[in-house]
Parts: C-alpha cells; structure tokens; sequence
C-alpha cells in the first residue's frame, strides 16, 4: 500500500516548537556545556555568554524567557548584570552560584532575581 509520501520524508522526526529561550551566563565552560545540554534535550532554545558585558549584549539583543546567571563573571559581575536587566526587563532571573553566603543570596534577590 502506498501512502503517498516517498523517501525519508515518511520517517522524518518532527523538529518540536521550542519551550522558550533561555540565556546561560557562565564563565566556566565544563558547567556551561551540561546545563545546556539538558535544556536543548527537554527542546529550549539555548544562548551562552561567558561575561556580564556579553550577557548584556545578548539579553538585549536575543529576548530570553529565563535567564541563568552567574555571580562572579568577569568584565561586569553577576549582581550588576542583574541590577541592569532588572531595570530594563522583565525577565525571570535565576542566580547560579558557588559562593554559599546568605548575604550574596539576599543582595541578588533585592537586585530582582527571582531565585
């Protein structure tokens, strides 16, 4: 029985519609790379940036639903790049950090992250 459609067509996977946007903001490459390996597999649309200066740039210019930051990045640090997306977005802000002081957690949550 023919179906109509021919060659690998027939077989071909949908490419499903992206979840969202999500800005990845990480100087360390090793954790950069796993995080968004498992975002791309559950079908987000992933950007990276390694620096504050850079995430600015691509916040502005890409529009991300969800942006993952780090505290200590170099050229403008996480804090700052938070304080500046608050001022201009609404985007959700989750901080990424190794520094596990409650003093850092509350500065980056009165800056507007939103965990």
């Amino acid at each position: 029985m023919h179906n109509g459609v021919t060659g690998t067509a027939a077989h071909a996977k949908e490419s499903p519609v992206p979840r969202g946007r999500v800005l990845l903001v990480d100087d360390e490459p090793m954790l950069t790379e796993v995080l968004e390996r498992y975002l791309k597999r559950e079908d987000f649309e992933v950007a990276t940036a390694t620096d504050g200066e850079q995430a600015l740039a691509l916040a502005r210019r890409w529009g991300p639903d969800l942006v993952v930051l780090d505290l200590m990045l170099p050229k403008l640090d996480g804090l700052e790049v938070c304080r500046i997306l608050r001022a201009e977005s609404r985007v959700p802000i989750v901080m990424l950090t190794a520094r596990g002081e409650e003093a850092d957690r509350v500065v980056g949550l009165e800056l507007g992250a939103d965990d």
